[in-house]
């Protein structure tokens, strides 16, 4: 299974303060664990809201926002992608992340076998086709 770890947004991750260098050389020897235990595909910081945008799309219209955003609990300020046999095992990795204060949230990604019939096998096989392709690049 794969899973997003989607850290929220602080004051500080949206006001652009970068972390220490003792703060990004803990979280380096973390994401080194997350390694170890096969677990890590990728894992990002995001640049604060305010270099960033929204669409929102109503009755077949696009309608362009650009940040910043009010910090709410929905603001993103990076992320995991991880493998991992079970919710369990990501829960009990993710609680020894380096962080003083902040919330993060963990969100199970969908695999193609998790939409039934209508996800056709010829879908199944143009995504995976893209996919392939994607990783090329």
């Amino acid at each position: 299974m794969r899973f997003m770890v989607i850290v929220k947004a602080t004051k500080e991750t949206e006001a652009g303060i970068l972390p220490t260098t003792e703060e990004f050389a803990a979280m380096g020897r973390f994401n080194e664990e997350l390694v170890r235990a096969g677990m890590m595909e990728a894992g990002e910081g995001l640049h604060p809201t305010a270099k960033g945008a929204r669409i929102d799309f109503s009755q077949g219209e696009a309608r362009v926002k650009r940040g910043p955003f009010d910090l709410s609990g929905d603001l993103a300020a990076g992320f995991w992608m991880l493998k991992a046999g079970s919710l369990d095992e990501v829960i009990e990795h993710m609680k020894r992340a380096p962080f003083p204060s902040g919330q993060i949230e963990i969100r199970q990604v969908y695999a193609a076998e998790d939409f039934g019939e209508a996800f056709t096998p010829e879908l199944c096989e143009q995504e995976e086709r893209l996919r392939a392709q994607g990783s090329q690049s």
